[in-house]
């Protein structure tokens, strides 16, 4: 018996195939969706993460901000405590500086020596005198530079030779001398003794000093 099959299998084998076509096609696209879905998700939590970390750093940059502005005035206040307590410091220090400045000056004249004035250039001393002889104002650099603690480095500005009246006939050759003296703060005052100043019973003297 031949069995001859009259329905229309070509349009009906093409739909089925269309159908497959689709629902693979269908299925594709939710597969990509859900994909791109799960990317996006992913992106967005890293994204989130991310965004977390820079809003923590952002914070922890700001206080790390406000602690250094802290150190910043502290140290300003710190240094400037430190400049009073050297103003003050210096200020005790100078305080007494006239006073062991004479005994200096006095207790280290040579004889044949003595001072017309004596002035203070901020941290230096002018001292200006005469001298019987240059071998004086030498044996004064000397002992200025090695016996004083209070007087250090000190330099002949200028000497000059010239005539002194002794009496209304007799004149007698002397030196005009100028000498820059620097002044020390030493660390300690107790490490040296302070010694009175004998100052000469016998004539005139215009300044610290002796004739």
């Amino acid at each position: 018996m031949i069995l001859i099959n009259l329905l229309p299998h070509r349009e009906a084998t093409r739909k089925k195939q269309k159908d497959q076509f689709f629902t693979q096609l269908g299925l594709s696209a939710l597969l990509g969706g859900i994909i791109c879905g799960a990317v996006y998700t992913w992106y967005q939590g890293r994204i989130s993460e991310q965004q977390e970390r820079n809003a923590f750093l952002q914070k922890e940059a700001a206080r790390l901000d406000a602690e250094i502005k802290d150190i910043a005035s502290l140290q300003a206040e710190i240094a400037s405590l430190r400049a009073r307590q050297t103003a003050v410091e210096n200020l005790q220090a100078d305080r007494n500086m006239p006073v062991h400045l004479l005994e200096e000056i006095v207790g280290e004249m040579p004889d044949g020596i003595y001072l017309r004035s004596l002035k203070q250039e901020n941290q230096s001393v002018l001292l200006t005198g005469v001298a019987q002889s240059q071998e004086r104002v030498s044996d004064l650099l000397r002992s200025l530079s090695t016996r004083t603690k209070w007087l250090v480095k000190p330099e002949l500005v200028e000497i000059i030779a010239a005539n002194a009246a002794v009496s209304s006939r007799e004149q007698r050759r002397v030196s005009n001398f100028t000498i820059r003296v620097g002044l020390n703060r030493p660390t300690s005052e107790a490490a040296k003794p302070v010694v009175p100043a004998v100052v000469p019973t016998s004539g005139a003297v215009p300044a610290p000093g002796k004739v």
